[in-house]
């Protein structure tokens, strides 16, 4: 079987293709079709099944090229992911919506459509929970709309935090203030805002205080107006601490809470306080849970795998606890 597909221009080609045909190689490998160009007209051939999905993913690539999105292996794996799972039509809406516009002046935009329902999400709801992998761009998305709302005036302040939970003996050691002990502990926090704004804007806001960078202890005892406030890693809170900070939220504020359940910090013996608010505000009104997957990380390929090997051992890990747990009752 053999298709043509005419594309607009030659760029959107050149871009489809990338650097020494990589592109299309991933294609021709991972669904055994056959792909050439004769300047804008690409031929695609091969078993029917294969070639229709070909079809479909390469006119998903061609429209982010014309999008202004530059295709590599992350955006081509994405895509042909979906195509196998028939979200083909849902990818025309990928990358149209800029959530704001870094210092560089290049646009951020949500990469999967896991991304772009997190992002929605934010925007219609008062506290959201983004919960997910390494690398699914929970935390700096949730910068990039703090950053578009405090451009448009909606917030008055940027409040980033993170529970530090290593800020007592183990950091005794370091030299200077408490704020000089925990900036380390708080720099991706720094660098994401720094991205967004540029850093002298960034320091400059930090100094008049409509941008603060701070430990979760820091946040007891306030209420906060006007804000839009992250909690970052909130994995390593306790119950009482996610209590605590939930509950500084003030009149016209947005809450966004981030975090990976896989990689709790805390003692055996103290539960992660973002696991408890998934069982205790499940059905709150105004409080939304989106949860991202190895299908939404846009960093390198290997992430990916990384992600999925540990949540294969994770989860064969749990099926040997619960087998030995029967085998243990059966015997008593």
């Amino acid at each position: 079987m053999e298709r043509h597909i005419e594309a607009e221009r030659i760029e959107l080609v050149i871009n489809l293709f990338g650097n020494f045909d990589e592109n299309v190689r991933l294609i021709e490998k991972e669904l055994d079709v056959a792909i050439i160009n004769r300047g804008s007209d690409i031929k695609i051939g091969g078993e029917p099944e294969g070639v229709d999905r070909a079809v479909s993913a390469v006119n998903a690539l061609l429209a982010m090229a014309a999008r202004g999105e530059t295709i590599g292996e992350q955006e081509v794996r994405y895509v042909m992911s979906q195509v196998e799972e028939g979200n083909e039509e849902d990818l025309e809406e990928l990358g149209k919506d800029v959530i704001c516009i870094n210092s560089s002046g290049v646009p951020i935009k949500a990469k999967t459509l896991g991304q772009k329902n997190y992002i929605n999400t934010i925007k219609q709801n008062s506290i959201v929970f983004g919960i997910g992998p390494a690398g699914t761009g929970k935390t700096y998305l949730a910068v990039a709309a703090a950053v578009n709302a405090f451009k448009n005036k909606e917030v008055t302040r940027i409040i980033l935090t993170r529970p530090a939970i290593e800020a007592g003996e183990s950091l005794g050691f370091l030299p200077g203030d408490m704020q000089e002990k925990v900036d380390p502990y708080l720099r991706p926090l720094y660098d994401a805002l720094g991205e967004m704004l540029g850093y002298e804007s960034f320091h400059k806001n930090l100094e008049r205080g409509t941008i603060e960078v701070a430990p979760l202890a820091y946040m007891r005892g306030r209420t906060l107006d006007n804000a839009f406030i992250i909690l970052d890693e909130a994995q390593n809170t306790t119950a009482e601490q996610m209590k605590m900070f939930l509950t500084r939220m003030g009149f016209s504020s947005r809450i966004v809470v981030t975090g990976d359940i896989t990689q709790i910090d805390l003692p055996r013996d103290k539960r992660s306080g973002l696991k408890d608010a998934e069982i205790v505000l499940k059905n709150v009104e105004g409080i939304e849970f989106v949860y991202l997957d190895e299908r939404d990380v846009v960093r390198h390929p290997l992430v990916q795998r990384i992600v999925k090997a540990y949540e294969r051992k994770a989860l064969e890990r749990e099926r040997a606890h619960k087998r030995s747990r029967q085998n243990t009752g059966e015997k008593q």
